[in-house]
């Protein structure tokens, strides 16, 4: 079996993303700015807390776009702002071949939205899906839907753009982790959860056109739709460490992929790294003992279900079945696969938790 999952940041290169957001830090907030919890309410002249406005500008340079917007919803929030931005209800939207993520599928829903799909691996497919069908916005999830998912971001997003269609990426389970996210590729926006990122519940961020964040701006007139200034701060000291966070969970999700390709564990058949929505470590067993090894896991101190998939709440590794996308394309798997998400715990922690649970799944 083989993935295609996206490139991690090495340490190197994540201490750099670490080093270059603070110092746009810095020069967004001089002196004791920094150490002030945020205010709250609406500022006259801006209609939201002064502290967001200014987290939002960090955002948008760090990201070298003209606008960024903090919105509430998290990460299905931003999805919904940036597609009313872009499209009318009804209107014709192009999407990957694969299964949509079920909270993105409800907002085509409710925006009575017509999907177009094609395979985004074949751009060829794509420009002719684009020719028949006139589709007015492409959302890209930057993510892996599928196991044979193989598309280039940047190379689909120009695809769009050779055709001046308007995009949305979801950004949702890369930002921090690879070298640049859709609006740095050219899309039109960029959303995901700063859940995901280490900070506060229920955030998200659109991130891109000036305009399509003006019309996301627009729809939080009211006080209760605004991102308070101390949850903008929360956002910010959340992201600082996420990028070299997550490139030591990369690294030693490929140390777990070496040791049990060296028959670490007997009843492991195979294990790869693919993004199943977070990149994450996906174990097959020669038997079907999926459901009972993720039974046993749980006794021995991994975490059975996820929070916010890699959110500061989340230490201790995760053992979990397969996503739900994964899972509707290859039901069959459900048995003898589960994914594990090392988190903060190292190499040994996760093997001590997979052999226990593995001769307690055969007993």
């Amino acid at each position: 079996m083989e993935s295609w999952p996206l490139q991690s940041l090495s340490l190197a290169q994540a201490q750099q993303k670490q080093f270059a957001l603070v110092d746009i830090i810095c020069r967004h907030f001089p002196g004791a700015d920094f150490l002030s919890l945020g205010d709250i309410g609406l500022v006259p002249g801006l209609n939201q807390p002064s502290t967001t406005q200014r987290v939002e500008a960090v955002l948008a340079d760090f990201f070298s776009a003209p606008a960024a917007a903090l919105v509430q919803g998290a990460g299905t929030g931003a999805i919904r702002s940036g597609l009313a931005a872009l499209l009318n209800a009804g209107d014709k939207l192009l999407i990957h071949q694969a299964p949509l993520y079920p909270t993105t599928a409800v907002i085509a829903e409710q925006m009575g939205l017509e999907l177009i799909r094609s395979d985004f691996n074949t751009l060829n497919d794509v420009e002719a899906a684009i020719a028949a069908h006139r589709p007015a916005a492409a959302l890209i999830q930057h993510s892996r839907q599928t196991l044979d998912d193989a598309y280039s971001l940047a190379d689909v997003v120009a695809c769009f753009n050779r055709h001046a269609l308007p995009s949305l990426a979801d950004d949702n389970y890369a930002v921090m982790k690879v070298d640049n996210i859709g609006c740095e590729c050219g899309a039109t926006l960029s959303t995901f959860s700063c859940f995901k990122l280490f900070g506060p519940v229920g955030i998200g961020v659109v991130v891109g056109d000036k305009s399509a964040v003006q019309a996301v701006r627009q729809s939080m007139y009211s006080g209760g739709s605004q991102v308070q200034g101390f949850q903008a701060m929360e956002v910010l000291r959340g992201l600082v460490f996420a990028p070299v966070m997550h490139a030591v969970q990369a690294q030693v999700n490929d140390a777990l992929v070496a040791l049990l390709s060296q028959g670490a564990v007997p009843q492991v058949k195979s294990a790869f790294i693919a993004n199943a929505q977070s990149k994450v470590l996906l174990v097959e067993f020669h038997r079907p003992i999926a459901e009972k090894v993720l039974a046993a896991a749980q006794k021995l101190g991994a975490l059975p279900y996820p929070v916010g998939a890699e959110s500061k709440y989340e230490i201790p590794p995760l053992f979990y079945r397969l996503s739900g996308t994964f899972r509707q394309s290859e039901p069959e798997l459900e048995k003898r696969m589960i994914r594990i998400n090392p988190n903060r715990s190292g190499a040994e922690t996760v093997l001590r938790i997979l052999r226990g649970s593995c001769a307690e799944a055969e007993k």
